[in-house]
């Protein structure tokens, strides 16, 4: 039986790349229901699945993750694993899809939850911004904020892996890509610009057309602007996702005994004692 994953809003949940993709628990906003009915609710998908890895964007209400570890504490449960992540809206929905991509394949559930963090390194997640004066998620020099208030002028914004912010058609050659083969999703705001299908997929050497979806309800929050065309480029195939994950050296938690990849676990959030494993990329 698959490991579930669950998130904290619709948002997360893309469209599955094939019929064998498994679908995400949506959990209940905690504005909208009560404690009882949260436990209820993880009980029920821990009593069905076993394991419940939940997704919860770090730029989630405070509210959430409260909840979150509240329940979780109540339950006395070691088998809910709770992964946060800084990824923009556009990119944590992506990561959310790679993981129920490979919760169908064989890792135990403490490899998959451990495996978000190397995931979300391969996801370049950004936008296109009409304007960076409200942007405070991704460092902006003094001179953005000033070109931002140029008529007209559009900023291409990556949050990830490596922050970086370029004028469009001014400095563009500065913003480097993924050195390996990905597909390109894009979600479009209130911002008229092909920048992200007509500039930036060529020079990534995307594969294939641009994927398209509606843009998460919290993106314009996150960019600080609701002008805006989000992207991510990441990897699709599954193929290349399971080699990702299992070419890294397992270990065992050293504090709940979970399997897990990396240098910390997924479930407990022990840290692993003597450094970090290499972790191997993907290749194209």
């Amino acid at each position: 039986m698959p490991t579930a994953i669950a998130v904290t809003g619709a948002d997360l949940v893309l469209p599955p790349t094939d019929p064998q993709t498994p679908n995400a628990a949506v959990l209940a906003d905690p504005a909208a229901r009560g404690l009882d009915d949260s436990v209820t609710e993880l009980r029920r998908l821990v009593d069905r699945f076993g394991h419940v890895i939940v997704v919860c964007p770090a730029s989630a209400p405070a509210a959430v993750a409260h909840r979150l570890h509240t329940v979780r504490g109540l339950l006395e449960s070691d088998r809910i694993a709770l992964v946060r992540t800084d990824l923009p809206p556009l990119g944590a929905a992506v990561l959310v899809r790679q993981l129920r991509q490979l919760s169908a394949c064989d890792f135990s559930p403490g490899v998959l939850a451990s495996a978000a963090r190397l995931l979300a390194h391969y996801i370049y997640a950004g936008a296109v911004l009409g304007s960076v004066s409200r942007l405070d998620r991704v460092p902006v020099t003094l001179g953005s904020h000033l070109k931002s208030w140029l008529p007209g002028a559009h900023f291409a914004v990556l949050a990830g892996p490596t922050p970086r912010i370029v004028r469009v058609g001014a400095d563009e050659t500065a913003f480097a890509g993924p050195e390996f083969t990905t597909r390109l999703l894009i979600a479009r705001g209130q911002l008229a610009t092909d920048w992200p299908t007509a500039s930036l997929a060529p020079r990534w050497a995307v594969a294939g057309p641009a994927e398209e979806t509606v843009l998460p309800a919290s993106s314009p929050a996150w960019w600080g602007t609701p002008k805006l065309v989000e992207f991510a480029a990441y990897l699709s195939d599954l193929p290349v996702l399971h080699q990702l994950v299992a070419s890294v050296r397992r270990e065992t938690c050293h504090w709940c005994g979970m399997e897990l990849i990396g240098d910390r676990c997924g479930f407990c959030a022990a840290p692993l004692p003597g450094g970090t494993p290499v972790q191997a990329g993907p290749t194209r």
